[in-house]
């Protein structure tokens, strides 16, 4: 029997076309990307995730020549607000921007592992989490949960 998957996403021409609570959560995620250590991959990528509170925490990805002992920006954003926050396990939205190695705003998308990771949080909070991915050119795409991300996932 052959099925058919469809995912849902928004694309935005800009961030400018974001509200203003997700356009701020980019220009986190922008930000974010200067405190990336990516001497080997050249690849520096920022994520930040607001919480049900509407503070934020930021993650950059740090490399290591012992690879793959390095991390993403989204689990350094989780586990960093995770860890501060034990009290706030409730996230809205996570931003994720990306840069190559000539310094210019690129495509990022969660890896595999990320994915992975935020599907555990998106399925303890019990409601979706909302991805936003910075694309070529300063648009944006919008995934409405990370279980769209992850269609056939495993959960504990």
């Amino acid at each position: 029997m052959e099925k058919t998957l469809n995912i849902k996403y928004r694309e935005y021409a800009s961030v400018a076309e974001l509200g203003a609570g997700d356009a701020e959560l980019m220009r986190r995620a922008v930000a974010a990307t200067e405190g990336a250590y990516a001497p080997y991959s050249g690849f520096r990528v920022g994520a930040a995730v607001r919480l049900a509170d509407g503070s934020v925490v930021t993650g950059s990805n740090q490399e290591n020549a012992a690879y793959p002992s390095g991390l993403c920006a989204e689990r350094t954003a989780v586990f960093a607000a995770s860890a501060q926050r034990p009290d706030m396990r409730d996230y809205e939205a996570l931003a994720i921007a990306g840069r190559n190695g000539g310094g210019e705003l690129c495509e990022a998308s969660p890896c595999g592992a990320c994915r992975q990771v935020l599907l555990e949080y998106e399925q303890h909070q019990g409601h979706p989490l909302r991805v936003l991915c910075l694309l070529e050119g300063g648009a944006v795409r919008e995934v409405g949960s990370v279980a769209d991300l992850v269609p056939f996932s495993f959960a504990l």
